[in-house]
């Protein structure tokens, strides 16, 4: 069992830069891929970025690339979401996820991971 706590949320004029955080309790970090998600109020959670187990293997949803950048430090069992130029259609509340992986893949989809955080908010203004 572990558990994941975001931060790094908050508010930002449309252009600005935010970098979510993701840490990750436990010393078994480097078995596991990450993911972040969004939800905005009114829609449901989409994929945003992921990452494989060895962190060779990454994936940004297409409205995002770009402009986000997934990352992680095995050392600091945390994860982390770089997000340059952002939009207020980028507002919305970010999820960290993870799940235990094969090395090379990286998990899009919200079913593929068992553990959750509990979401930090992000809001860009215009």
């Amino acid at each position: 069992q572990i558990q994941l706590v975001e931060s790094g949320g908050g508010s930002v004029q449309a252009g600005g830069s935010l970098r979510l955080s993701c840490a990750v309790s436990g010393r078994t970090f480097r078995n596991y891929a990450m993911g972040w998600f969004r939800q905005a109020p009114g829609k449901e959670r989409e994929f945003v970025a992921a990452m494989s187990v060895n962190g060779y293997t990454t994936g940004v949803a297409d409205s995002m690339k770009g402009r986000f950048t997934i990352s992680r430090d095995n050392h600091k069992f945390t994860a982390y979401l770089q997000m340059n130029n952002l939009k207020p259609e980028d507002t919305a509340v970010y999820y960290c996820a993870a799940d235990r992986g094969i090395s090379d893949n990286y998990y899009y989809r919200e079913d593929q991971y068992e553990y959750w955080g509990q979401g930090t908010q992000v809001t860009v203004s215009s």
